[in-house]
């Protein structure tokens, strides 16, 4: 398996961390528009991780550079704006793909709070007749959530319920980072592309529809230690992924925001700071956002100052298989205090990008295989739960 993997940023850097401790590839190279950060991602982890540059924006070069290392499988770990140059780059080169977030959505123009428009993921669904008929694999959504979440689905289907009525993704944490007011865990241009965007949900019978941002809160109580958190909708790829391969009568993703947060989103969006298109200041074309994600601090910066813990999982309702009524929280949690000293690398970052590797591992011995454009949903949880704990991180499982 010769893997490229495009983004050096927290989540990249983190995947090389993990990968250099384990065997099952030959080679990967790490690419970033910013050639410097390729070197300083694979620095010290051994002459199989090779840096390189690439404009993530452009198909061609993508599968030139995947051409040009022979490479097989395509990791993507920059933000949702490239998925398809580097979906469309992939599969130019006859590589397989895998991604830990999916194309973007567009709210519906007239009734964006109660219709979907273009959805999550959309955009690469519409190729995957091309993709089966290459036999080729596009993996989408293989991060922590979606990822890890949706494997937790697959299993709860498969071997804990014979009826399920809800399945319902919830992540939440208690970190903090000393000497900052606000300082977002992961990329704050993808936080505010999916905390903004209207929220999706699905139920059996009416579909995907969408609601207004941070819709029906509830306080949901996080195991380790963590505690009762108010949990919000959030537009999240696991809602699009999870009903088509898992039966279930609802579906729903929440997120442990806290109201300082929110806030701080709504500002945003008032001041129309979270605009993704360029507008001209002074001569100089700019993103609103990126100016945004330029005045925060790197995520990746962040792990000597992060306290605390994070926690990803999927909670599931039903009828048991047993019969009667069953309830549980399947969950991943990871301590910074852990991931620091263990990798190098922040909770946050950490969980996210140790799913995709086992993911490759699995590829790589056959335990997974398909084509066509699919999510972890559709392939066997239990390989990927048993790897995991292999890894040294265990998932575990709370009775509700």
């Amino acid at each position: 398996m010769r893997i490229l993997l495009v983004g050096a940023g927290g989540v990249g850097s983190a995947a090389v961390a993990v990968a250099a401790r384990r065997s099952f590839f030959e080679t990967m190279v790490v690419a970033d528009r910013d050639p410097a950060r390729a070197a300083r991602a694979v620095a010290g982890h051994g002459d199989r991780f090779v840096p390189a540059a690439v404009d993530a924006s452009s198909a061609d070069a993508v599968a030139a550079l995947c051409r040009e290392h022979r490479i097989t499988h395509v990791l993507n770990a920059v933000d949702p704006r490239f998925v398809m140059p580097i979906f469309d780059g992939a599969f130019a080169a006859g590589a397989d793909y895998l991604d830990m977030a999916m194309s973007l959505s567009r709210p519906h123009p007239d009734r964006p709070y109660a219709e979907t428009g273009v959805k999550l993921g959309d955009d690469q669904f519409a190729a995957a007749d091309r993709w089966s008929a290459a036999g080729r694999l596009a993996l989408c959504g293989i991060g922590v959530e979606p990822g890890l979440s949706d494997v937790f689905a697959r299993y709860a289907a498969d071997e804990l319920f014979a009826e399920i009525d809800e399945i319902g993704v919830r992540d939440g944490g208690n970190l903090t980072v000393d000497g900052y007011d606000f300082a977002p865990s992961f990329s704050i241009w993808t936080t505010i592309e999916e905390c903004l965007n209207p929220p999706v949900i699905w139920e059996a019978g009416r579909g995907w529809y969408t609601t207004p941002p941070f819709s029906e809160p509830e306080v949901f109580d996080f195991p380790a230690g963590i505690g009762p958190v108010e949990c919000v909708n959030v537009e999240h790829e696991e809602v699009l992924l999870i009903p088509r391969w898992v039966a279930a009568k609802r579906v729903t993703f929440k997120y442990g925001l806290g109201n300082e947060f929110i806030e701080v989103l709504r500002t945003l969006h008032k001041l129309g700071l979270d605009a993704a298109s360029p507008v001209r200041v002074s001569g100089v074309t700019v993103a609103p956002r990126d100016v945004v994600a330029a005045c925060l601090p790197d995520p990746a910066t962040l792990g000597d100052r992060m306290r605390g813990k994070t926690c990803a999982g999927t909670w599931v309702r039903g009828t048991a298989r047993g019969g009667g009524p069953r309830e549980v929280y399947l969950y991943h949690v990871v301590d910074n205090e852990w991931s620091m000293a263990e990798y190098g690398h922040q909770a946050v970052v950490w969980q996210t990008a140790v799913n995709p590797v086992v993911a490759l591992e699995l590829l790589a011995t056959g335990a997974w295989s398909g084509s066509g454009v699919i999510g972890p949903e559709a392939l066997p949880p239990r390989p990927f739960l048993d790897l995991l704990t292999g890894y040294g991180s265990p998932w575990g499982m709370q009775e509700r």
